[in-house]
């Protein structure tokens, strides 16, 4: 592919971020060249720290930073963020701080096997409170929300979570700004809506394209922030259509599509209503387009 990795656009926006905000710092756990780090670490090397194969403490270190002032990024793997989770809950959430957790790795990963897919991070972090979630749909979108934590105070933490994979759009040359909390609606309106985020936006681009040669329109939402919901717009989806399709590339079990489905329950919404992710297993070793097509995504 001509273009970049999410982790090597991730790795450039971090050393913009460097040099904007002299609070910016850097942590990772055993994994500086995974998460495209060492660009940062070679230009702020008083800034970024490796603390080893030790998660929990990365996250610690990090809740310190965030109540002593400084703007923490803490950048590991999906699949070993799950050996933080105390700290994500009782030294950062539970205190109220600000760290930029950015989740490298989320989703399908593919060679290196069930051990390292990112599956279950929304699960395991959306129950959390004081943490806002966001998937970008791509590299530019990813550098948006990336500038926004750097130039905005914020209350709680931000989750990015973002895959192994390449960027599916060209990148621009200017960062563009975004308007945060919203969901974007893609496509114009229809009966049927699917909402979806991350790469899985482009895939859903493509059904679009083939439900429109069997006559079937439907209109696609980026649902870019997925805790918490842009409730405004899920309000006005609510109100008009008839179908709500939800994709996701994550567990399906405490994911997106559940919670979408649970709170169009409680609301008294009676349409049709269908979520699409990986169902309740460990997937096995291939490369990620093979895994992607055997999930059904």
């Amino acid at each position: 592919s001509a273009n970049p990795a999410f982790t090597k656009v991730f790795g450039k926006t971090m050393v913009e971020l460097g040099k904007k905000n002299e609070k910016v710092i850097a942590i990772t756990a055993a994994m500086p060249t995974g998460t495209g780090l060492v660009d940062f670490a070679k230009e702020f090397p008083e800034r970024f720290f490796d603390v080893g194969i030790a998660e929990c403490h990365a996250g610690c270190f990090a809740a310190g930073l965030a109540s002593e002032g400084q703007k923490p990024y803490l950048t590991i793997y999906s699949t070993f963020l799950q050996r933080a989770y105390d700290a994500l809950i009782h030294d950062i959430a539970l205190q109220d701080l600000s760290v930029v957790v950015c989740i490298d790795r989320a989703g399908l990963v593919g060679n290196d096997g069930p051990t390292h897919h990112g599956m279950f991070d929304i699960a395991y972090l959306s129950t959390v409170p004081n943490f806002t979630m966001c998937a970008p749909k791509d590299g530019n979108e990813l550098r948006s929300m990336l500038h926004w934590t750097a130039d905005n105070d914020f209350p709680g933490s931000i989750a990015v979570r973002y895959p192994r994979d390449n960027v599916p759009t060209e990148m621009l040359k200017d960062v563009q700004p975004i308007e945060w909390g919203t969901w974007e609606k893609l496509t114009p309106d229809s009966e049927v809506a699917i909402l979806t985020f991350g790469p899985m936006v482009y895939e859903s681009l493509k059904a679009r394209e083939i439900l429109m040669t069997s006559g079937i329109e439907t209109s696609i939402i980026n649902a870019r922030f997925i805790k918490p919901f842009d409730y405004t717009m899920l309000n006005k989806i609510r109100n008009h259509y008839k179908t709500i399709i939800t994709i996701e590339e994550a567990q399906l079990r405490g994911g997106f599509g559940e919670s979408i489905g649970s709170y169009l329950l409680q609301s008294g919404w009676s349409g049709k209503f269908k979520t699409l992710g990986v169902e309740d297993r460990f997937v096995t070793h291939g490369d990620r387009e093979q895994l992607i097509a055997e999930v059904g995504l």
